[in-house]
């Protein structure tokens, strides 16, 4: 397993992040326990999960998991989705909601301090630097060792180490965006950010929530079983990837890997984990069979030739953009 330094922090994680986010819905606990369990001997020490993944069902299955490895991993979840509860102020990122939240993740996740502690998404209702505060005082109480952020904007992530530089306080050590062959955008902005103010980037979705493993159809309904066919986040899912367009990328894609004798996932995988501006990737899984081929692509190293046949795909199917200031 290969580890990497996040952003300016002297932690270290493993180039592949465990998501947990299927356990307890998808993937029943003994099952989940077992992959977790997986990744720890293959030398995987990063996990990923959150507050609201199966109504908290997900946080307790994996500290109960990671329990006797508490030391030796790095345990990172989020707050500011989910509805915890009846009330208004159970949801977002304000100083009420975070405090109530970290304590009932910690309960959960049986343990006292959480390494990696994400702002789920932006919270437009909330002050960041009332955000930022709070995570400040969670990082100087014990509870949280470094805070991050997921789904945020390049311009919002900039203002957050604004705030956090002018007013010495805590700053998001790391962003967690969506990033893979289908969903390249972070590449704009995003990334010559993190770069430039050394941010760790660990990202989500590396096989377009399964679109990239070539299974689907488009004149079909999604496979039973599949984030596409979810209940919950079905839509969700549909929505951001079940397109014509995408469609003919990953078979364009598919062609690419079949001629350099690749399967296609281990292809998306590698891919993603080619790109050194990228920390960690967040590898979803519901199996010990899925959890092995992804620990195969950590091992992959892509020709020029396999790289710029995926840039063509991108430029082909994307349109063009004009980008000002050069």
């Amino acid at each position: 397993m290969q580890y990497r330094k996040l952003g300016r922090t002297g932690l270290k994680v493993s180039r592949i992040c465990l998501g947990t986010m299927m356990f307890g819905n998808q993937v029943r606990e003994s099952e989940a326990i077992n992959i977790i369990k997986s990744a720890l001997d293959a030398g995987v020490n990063f996990f990923d999960t959150a507050d609201g993944y199966s109504d908290g069902r997900t946080e307790e299955i994996v500290g109960k998991a990671l329990r006797k490895d508490r030391q030796s991993i790095v345990l990172a979840t989020k707050v500011g989705i989910w509805q915890s509860g009846p009330s208004v102020n159970n949801t977002g990122l304000s100083r009420k909601h975070i405090i109530k939240a970290v304590e009932d993740s910690l309960r959960r996740l049986q343990t006292d301090y959480i390494d990696l502690y994400f702002a789920h998404q932006p919270d437009s209702d909330t002050p960041i630097e009332e955000t930022l505060r709070v995570m400040d005082d969670l990082v100087h109480q014990g509870k949280v060792r470094y805070i991050a952020c997921s789904n945020f904007y390049a311009w919002q992530l900039c203002k957050s180490l604004w705030v956090s530089d002018f007013r010495n306080i805590a700053r998001f050590d790391c962003i967690q965006p969506p990033y893979n062959l289908l969903m390249r955008d972070i590449e704009y902005e995003l990334l010559p950010l993190c770069e430039s103010e050394d941010v760790g980037v660990c990202v989500y979705n590396p096989l377009a929530g399964g679109l990239l493993t070539g299974k689907h159809n488009l004149m079909k309904t999604p496979v039973e079983g599949t984030r596409f066919a979810d209940k919950r986040l079905g839509t969700l899912y549909c929505e951001r990837y079940w397109s014509a367009a995408n469609f003919e990328a990953v078979s364009r894609l598919k062609d690419i890997a079949k001629k350099h004798e690749r399967n296609l996932a281990e292809f998306s995988l590698a891919w993603v984990l080619n790109n050194k501006s990228i920390t960690s990737a967040i590898f979803g899984v519901s199996s010990i069979h899925q959890l092995q081929m992804n620990l195969a692509a950590n091992e992959i190293k892509l020709s020029s030739e396999e790289l710029a046949g995926c840039n063509e795909v991108w430029q082909l199917l994307r349109p063009y953009r004009f980008f000002y200031g050069r």
